[in-house]
């Protein structure tokens, strides 16, 4: 999923007509006094990183004057949180908050629906607290052949137990929400939390929005916006990987490619299926290589795709050899596979009789593949050899290559 940060969310969500406090977004210490004073003190101070838990984290700071606001800047822009470095905050209009609530929106993957999630407890974690007091959380899944009714929308509210004026505002944001949710191709959409004022207004104090990484063909505003990834990710994406996101979403219909690049390492990993890669993983390792990569690939990918993906993972500096395996049960066109693996290497001028690879490749086209690969001169085994066995040559490859590695 694609991840954005949170005054991108907020932006969307203003479109979308749901009541915001005053916000803006400033680099510097300098700037954010500025627009502390140009929003009006006192103000609230977010990091706007594509994680949650700021405040546990300490990336949510207050202050009352232009003086403070520069201070509290100065210390979140010298932070890292969960790996991210702070390089920009969120500077917004600290609100009179007299109730806190919660809601959200995601897809129920059992039921296979969007499912409207509310609670009358806000600023808390809505899954924890649905473990201990399910009967404090609100859920309505939503058909979109027949899309959300109003009077839906001021049910979930009166079940949470507000009543009164407030049912028609909750009831307002609620609709909005779910059209921001659908008109965004939104995966999750969530206020938390969502605030009655001490005026007895409602509005978005905080919000995260994921979007479907593989609707942004359709969202090309978002591009340069979203945090590709983000939903899988522990730390900021490196270049390299963020070239690999672009080589994957380059053709969105047809298979995966998925790559994380690893500190160190000098063998190329590219393996195909989830948990077949990862034993291939572990076989490599168990065997004494020092993976530079952990990438997988899947869906029946095009040539292209294994091309581009191969490319970036011979690209890596220090990368002395190429693993490529797969589980031997998959619907795989290992041709294709073959194909995309040898114009990497050619393209990249790459000449594997000197430059170790082996390829443990069965499935659909295999006779194909085979011919391929041992047309250049690659070491090519189908099921003929167990994956410890083909990490086992990838070794001796490495050995033969570089004489005392792994030793």
């Amino acid at each position: 999923m694609a991840r954005l940060l949170e005054n991108q969310s907020k932006d969307l969500l203003q479109k979308a007509g749901i009541p915001l406090p005053r916000y803006g977004v400033a680099a510097s210490p300098a700037e954010a006094a500025a627009l502390a004073e140009e929003i009006g003190l006192p103000v609230v101070l977010k990091a706007l990183i594509p994680v949650g838990k700021r405040g546990k984290a300490g990336a949510i700071k207050f202050a009352d004057t232009a003086e403070e606001v520069a201070a509290r800047a100065a210390e979140l822009l010298g932070m890292k949180v969960s790996h991210y470095p702070v390089q920009s905050l969120l500077v917004e209009q600290k609100i009179d908050i007299a109730q806190e609530l919660y809601l959200s929106i995601t897809f129920d993957k059992v039921r296979q629906l969007p499912v409207i999630i509310a609670t009358a407890s806000g600023g808390i974690d809505v899954e924890e607290l649905s473990r201990e007091q399910p009967e404090k959380v609100v859920t309505l899944h939503v058909d979109p052949l027949e899309g959300l009714a109003d009077y839906q929308c001021r049910q979930i509210w009166y079940d949470a137990g507000m009543g009164g004026k407030l049912l028609q505002s909750l009831g307002g944001v609620t609709r909005r929400l779910y059209q921001a949710f659908e008109a965004n191709d939104a995966y999750l959409l969530e206020i938390n939390p969502l605030v009655i004022t001490g005026d007895g207004k409602v509005m978005a104090a905080a919000a995260v929005m994921s979007i479907d990484d593989g609707a942004m063909f359709r969202h090309p505003e978002l591009a340069s916006k979203v945090q590709m990834g983000t939903e899988r990710a522990w730390r900021p994406l490196t270049e390299l990987e963020k070239q690999m996101v672009a080589v994957n979403e380059a053709d969105p219909y047809r298979g995966t490619a998925r790559y994380t690049e690893m500190d160190g390492g000098d063998i190329g990993f590219m393996c195909g299926g989830g948990g077949g890669s990862l034993l291939m993983f572990d076989a490599l390792v168990q065997a004494g290589g020092r993976p530079a990569n952990y990438s997988e690939f899947g869906g029946n990918p095009s040539e292209e795709k294994v091309c581009g993906l191969a490319k970036g993972i011979l690209s890596k500096p220090g990368v002395k050899g190429l693993f490529v395996a797969q589980n031997i049960t998959n619907n795989t066109q290992v041709d294709l596979v073959a194909k995309g693996v040898v114009r990497a290497l050619e393209e990249m001028g790459i000449d594997p009789t000197t430059f170790p690879v082996v390829v443990r490749e069965a499935g659909v086209n295999e006779d194909v593949a085979r011919a391929l690969f041992q047309e250049k001169g690659i070491e090519y085994y189908g099921d003929d050899i167990t994956m410890t066995g083909a990490a086992q040559r990838m070794i001796a490859r490495m050995r033969e290559a570089y004489p005392g590695y792994g030793c």
